[in-house]
């Protein structure tokens, strides 16, 4: 794919989902004592957001890990802290004390150099009410000779502590064994291939979680009027029938990207990651504030990712904008001309259509045109308008075609000259073959190859 440039920083690619999962395992703990380094370091990933600010990690973020053969859900939550008097204290506890609940196993992180904290100790009462299997993980040990600091921590009464280095590895294999050996075994089939990927993208404070948590119908994201809350990417599945989406709510988009630093330029980067790991694009525009240029400036991220894109208004109970006004103007600007739907998340209204749209959406995206018809539209083609003329005279001819690959469509034009196609005629022929075949929203990829 083109289009984004994810600066000088490797991402781990998408694991492909195995069949069975033997198991969750929730990390929880206080803030800042190494829960998201500790993720990195038992999934081999990138994937939470790491940085010396306390509280970075806010909703619960659930991730696949691998180990000897057995795979196992991870949930990565925020730090418990129920004196923090913040604007999401409470919210990063509620979702944190969720993922506990949803868990077979529970790793308790403390932070080994700063000893037993209050905080630790709160925490610890709720573990123990709660009733789950824990193991208490003394992080940050870095040098095995003092793994006997670990020692402390069996004041907190949930077992034996286990000594280990989320950063450097120390200990984090015999974890991962007694880990897979305390699962219950085989629980539920992973999400597969057939999934409808769907990355919900747009500006801050459009409306992203709000409509999540909407469609699954719990707060699965916390949301705030604070622009900025969400700040990973975060997935959610939902089963609808026969069809499994996979929803992730992302961190708000802003321009200028490449002056973002630390937290807000990581939470950024993630968010393009999960569009360009999409099947479909819900692109968010605040209809109370109605369309601006950082809305259209999203919704070309999602094309050039490949993802097909539907345009939701939300917050519709609150606004006079018109549909077809927003159509139009959607038309006129964006090239993939996406289809647009009115939502409001407060009020359901039209929350119940938006996964309708999504799968007619996603059957064009992942749709095959055959030979015949491509071919029969490319003869009309040349017919309403001949191809461009070079210096000498030579007029170029569309010959053929045929569709290479879906998720999204691409196309292969066998034509005389790839050299006369200029780019106003590459995107005539574009747009004439999405309206041809109801493209609408979807991203439609053309090679002109030369023809032998």
């Amino acid at each position: 794919m083109s289009g984004i440039d994810p600066g000088d920083i490797e991402l781990a690619e998408e694991v492909e989902a195995p069949r069975e999962i033997s198991g969750t395992v929730a990390i929880v703990g206080f803030p800042n004592v190494g829960k998201s380094t500790l993720i990195n370091r038992l999934t081999q990933t990138r994937a939470a957001v790491v940085h010396e600010t306390p509280g970075v990690t806010r909703d619960r973020k659930e991730l696949l890990c691998e180990w000897t053969g057995t795979w196992f859900r991870l949930i990565d939550t925020g730090g418990v802290d129920e004196a923090d008097g913040g604007p999401f204290g409470n919210k990063i506890a509620e979702q944190a004390l969720a993922a506990i609940d949803e868990a077979d196993l529970v790793l308790f992180v403390v932070d080994a150099r700063a000893g037993i904290t209050p905080g630790d100790e709160e925490l610890a009462v709720i573990l123990r009410k709660k009733k789950r299997p824990v193991i208490v993980l003394a992080n940050k040990i870095d040098d095995p000779s003092r793994d006997s600091e670990s020692a402390v921590f069996h004041r907190l009464g949930l077992g034996e502590p286990w000594p280990l280095s989320g950063l450097h590895g120390h200990g984090t294999g015999d974890l991962l064994d007694e880990i897979v050996g305390r699962l219950p075994g085989t629980s539920e089939v992973a999400i597969g291939s057939e999934a409808i990927r769907v990355a919900i993208l747009g500006r801050p404070n459009v409306g992203k979680s709000s409509l999540l948590n909407r469609l699954v119908g719990r707060e699965r994201v916390m949301v705030s009027e604070v622009p900025g809350t969400t700040r990973d990417a975060i997935d959610t599945v939902l089963q609808r029938g026969d069809t499994t989406f996979v929803l992730v709510d992302t961190a708000g988009l802003r321009r200028r990207r490449k002056q973002r630093q630390g937290i807000e330029y990581y939470s950024e980067l993630r968010a393009l990651q999960a569009a360009e790991r999409a099947d479909v694009a819900l692109v968010l525009f605040d209809a109370s504030e109605g369309i601006v240029e950082q809305d259209l400036a999203v919704a070309d991220i999602a094309r050039k990712a490949g993802c097909s894109t539907l345009a939701v208004l939300s917050k519709w109970d609150i606004t006079d904008l018109e549909i077809v006004e927003a159509q139009g103007h959607l038309g006129r600007r964006l090239r993939q001309r996406p289809p647009v739907i009115a939502v409001s998340a407060k009020s359901g209204r039209g929350v119940g259509r938006l996964l309708d749209k999504v799968e007619e959406l996603f059957a064009k995206h992942n749709g095959r045109i055959t030979t015949g018809e491509l071919n029969r539209a490319l003869g009309e083609l040349k017919e309403a308008r001949p191809g461009p003329q070079g210096e000498r005279g030579r007029r170029l001819k569309l010959m053929y075609g045929t569709q290479v690959s879906t998720r999204p469509p691409r196309f292969r034009i066998f034509v005389n000259a790839p050299s006369l196609v200029t780019r106003d005629y590459g995107y005539w022929v574009e747009n004439e073959l999405r309206k041809r075949f109801d493209l609408e929203g979807v991203p439609v990829s053309i090679d002109f190859v030369k023809s032998e």
